[in-house]
């Protein structure tokens, strides 16, 4: 039986698009007869202490030579791999069969050293696999290996029923990059309309910005059309996106944007923002028309200013939405054509197979 140690950040504790992708690709490739054991990595990562990286390196090397080193694959997290560059480097001399899974590229704005990291982590690696396309185009244009792509899979979910009047949804730990307080602003620009909103994610990722989001909601008199539920799971989530008629994901960075998936594979249109890797999961089910070519089951908005511009811009869109009930049909029955082509999670197991087997 082929073998394989999933190594994740155990640093990351809130839900994540990655950590939700490492748990359903770890039970994947078990029921494709392959053993899998996850390994929490302890660490402050991807900025951990000399301490907690050589804990990392002894993982990495802590197989003696033998029929288990010769069948086993390590498979490293990204958000850990770029932190470890010098152990990742020994492991490569040592033999060791070591792949990166990036879920996402280190930011440019990083700085210079941070990205030379990366490179390091990820030139010493057997292999990249990349969570996105969009994160695979960044790493090429950085000069870094080839990376195979193995996007997110979606489970199939009975279509969401929607509420009256329109719910609108946003599902994502509440974090400066997946700017809450920009939907704030534009849901306070429409306040003469009717509908309701939640905001669903983890409130202690980022305290701080938490706090921001809060007393954004109070002062613009929201409180009473805009909750805030924390982060949620099983049924109280399944009942959220149940009652959804829109889903919102206007993250400033974004290599994927699991959460779109979800949404469409509940029949719930989505708007995302434009540039992000957001925009290949509101088109991963390739809708096209022969006359207008791509027809997305929702919006992807060019909102590069920040602050006021952008929150007008997203305002507009959301109105257009709210007023033309034809647009919200068309959205809407795009988003159930969509839920029936989302790849599976068993589609994505197989593709990272294929990537650590070296069978194209």
């Amino acid at each position: 039986m082929p073998v394989v140690r999933l190594l994740v950040p155990a640093n990351i504790r809130h839900s994540s698009g990655g950590n939700v992708y490492n748990a359903r690709l770890a039970e994947g490739m078990q029921s494709l007869g392959w053993e899998v054991c996850v390994l929490p990595v302890e660490g402050n990562w991807p900025h951990a202490s000399a301490k907690e990286r050589r804990r990392f390196g002894s993982i990495l090397g802590a197989w003696e030579s033998g029929q288990e080193q010769q069948s086993a694959v390590v498979l490293v997290d990204g958000l850990v791999a770029v932190g470890a560059p010098d152990e990742l480097e020994v492991a490569a001399k040592a033999g060791r069969r070591t792949f990166v899974l990036v879920h996402m590229p280190v930011p440019e704005t990083s700085g210079r050293e941070a990205l030379q990291k990366e490179a390091r982590a990820l030139r010493a690696a057997s292999g990249v696999i990349c969570t996105s396309s969009s994160a695979a185009a960044i790493l090429k244009e950085r000069g870094l290996p080839n990376a195979r792509v193995a996007l997110p899979g979606a489970d199939p979910a009975p279509p969401a029923t929607g509420s009256r009047p329109p719910h609108l949804l946003a599902v994502a730990a509440l974090l400066p990059n997946k700017d809450q307080l920009l939907t704030v602003a534009a849901l306070e620009g429409i306040q003469d309309l009717e509908w309701t909103a939640s905001l669903v994610g983890s409130e202690q990722a980022d305290p701080a910005y938490a706090r921001l989001v809060k007393e954004a909601i109070a002062r613009s008199g929201l409180a009473g059309r805009v909750q805030l539920t924390g982060e949620l799971a099983g049924d109280a989530l399944e009942a959220e996106w149940n009652r959804a008629d829109l889903s919102l994901l206007v993250s400033r960075e974004e290599a994927f944007g699991m959460v779109v998936t979800e949404s469409l594979a509940r029949g719930v249109p989505g708007v995302v923002r434009q540039g992000t890797g957001a925009v290949e999961a509101l088109d991963l089910a390739g809708l096209k028309d022969a006359d207008a070519g791509t027809r997305l089951p929702g919006a992807a908005l060019a909102l590069p200013h920040g602050g006021e511009a952008d929150a007008a811009v997203l305002g507009t869109a959301l109105r257009r939405w709210l007023e033309d009930h034809a647009l919200q049909q068309e959205w809407r029955s795009r988003a159930l054509e969509a839920c029936g082509l989302l790849p599976g999670w068993e589609e994505t197991a197989g593709n990272v197979v294929r990537a650590l087997t070296g069978v194209e």
